[in-house]
C-alpha cells in the first residue's frame, strides 16, 4: 500500500509547498491549523502530515497524545519562515560561521 503526503501551513507556505509538488492545506491561523490536524487523522492512505511549527505547537494535549498511539499518520513539525533582516557587515559573516559551526548564533559587540 502506498501512504500520501499532506502539508498544513499558513497560506504563504503552503502555496510554496504546492508550487513544489505537494498538496497543501492553508491553516487561517494555528488553532484552525490545530483542528485541522484533527480531522486529517482519520483519512485513509494518509501517511505524513508535514505541519508548520506554529501549528504544531497550538495542537491539544488530547490529539498529540492520539498521535503518540498511532503509528500512522505521522505528524512532522517544520520550522516556519523567519522574516528577521539579516544582520550586515563583516561581524555577520563571521557570526553565521559560527553559528554554523557551534549550532547557535553568537553576538558580536
Amino acid at each position: 500500500m502506498s501512504y500520501s503526503v499532506r502539508v498544513l501551513a499558513q497560506p504563504a507556505v503552503a502555496a510554496g509547498f504546492r508550487l513544489a509538488g505537494l498538496p497543501s492545506l492553508e491553516a487561517a491561523s494555528p488553532a484552525d491549523g490545530a483542528r485541522q490536524v484533527a480531522t486529517l487523522l482519520d483519512e485513509p492512505g494518509l501517511g505524513v502530515i508535514l505541519v508548520e511549527a506554529d501549528i504544531f505547537d497550538a495542537i491539544s494535549e488530547e490529539v498529540r497524545h492520539e498521535l503518540s498511539r498511532r503509528p500512522l499518520p505521522m505528524v512532522v513539525p517544520f520550522p516556519g519562515p523567519s522574516w528577521e533582516r539579516a544582520a550586515e557587515g563583516p561581524e555577520a559573516f563571521i557570526a553565521d560561521l559560527l553559528r554554523q559551526a557551534i549550532g547557535y548564533r553568537v553576538k558580536l559587540a
